[in-house]
């Protein structure tokens, strides 16, 4: 059974240009980011989706010093990147993760693979009740179910953000095309952000690093991130925004 672990990684961003290069210490946001995944346990191969924009050679050299493989594909079209960086490799199962995310801990990759495959479902995520802080967002599907997506997904929002064709379609969501279970938190941490969208995230990830290091768990970041909630200026900021942008061009 093969395991392939998807990350997607770009230059552009509306709210805060070129996010993954930037600098924390001697590492960068995708270099973090890749350095914790290496460590999951239930994965057996991780490629990063890119893009083919202006500044991306960057990137892709920071995919080669991590040893990471790389896929450059469609820029808006996310869903479609995704599918042909996933048929390169011809997995079973494929996860989903953001470069954004650069504290997501291996541990809640592993465990959400686990009961993906224990399951047996289509679709398996620790997003749909969406009581795991903001950046340690997971999802586990077939590969079967990412090309059903790939064929039959038209609206924007769906293109744009892979999952929410077959997230939509579950059983989760009272639809009939897929299986799915929902990994849940052992407590609501909605409103902790762990993610870079904006310039606040990125002073909240430093802090948190140059406190505890990359190595820590997301229980610890938590428990930091509460302790100094005075302090922390990033609690404002809306989830998932980008997502719900495209929903208003839907109906367009």
């Amino acid at each position: 059974m093969k395991v392939l672990l998807i990350t997607q990684a770009r230059i552009g961003s509306t709210r805060l240009p070129g996010k993954v290069l930037l600098p924390i210490g001697e590492e960068t946001l995708l270099s973090i980011h890749l350095k914790r995944l290496r460590v999951c346990s239930t994965i057996n191969q991780i490629v990063v989706a890119t893009t083919f924009e202006e500044g991306v050679d960057r990137l892709i050299d920071i995919c080669k010093e991590s040893k990471v493989d790389y896929h450059q594909g469609s820029t808006e079209d996310v869903l479609d990147r995704f599918y042909h960086t996933a048929i390169q490799h011809q997995p079973d199962w494929v996860i989903r993760v953001t470069s954004d995310c650069p504290l997501l801990d291996s541990r809640v990759v592993d465990k959400v693979v686990r009961k993906a495959i224990e399951s047996n479902v289509d679709y398996c995520a620790n997003i749909i009740t969406e009581d795991f802080p903001d950046g340690q967002d997971v999802e586990v599907f077939k590969f079967s179910v990412l090309e059903r997506a790939w064929k039959e997904a038209t609206l924007l929002s769906d293109r744009e953000h892979v999952t929410p064709y077959i997230r939509n379609n579950s059983d989760i969501k009272g639809g009939k095309l897929f299986t799915a279970h929902d990994v849940k938190c052992h407590s609501n941490f909605n409103s902790i952000r762990m993610t870079v969208d904006e310039k606040a995230d990125l002073i909240a990830i430093r802090r948190l690093i140059d406190e505890l290091g990359i190595g820590s768990t997301w229980e610890e970041y938590v428990e930091f991130i509460i302790k100094h909630s005075d302090s922390i200026g990033n609690t404002n900021i809306i989830r998932n925004e980008g997502y719900k942008k495209s929903l208003t061009k839907d109906t367009k």
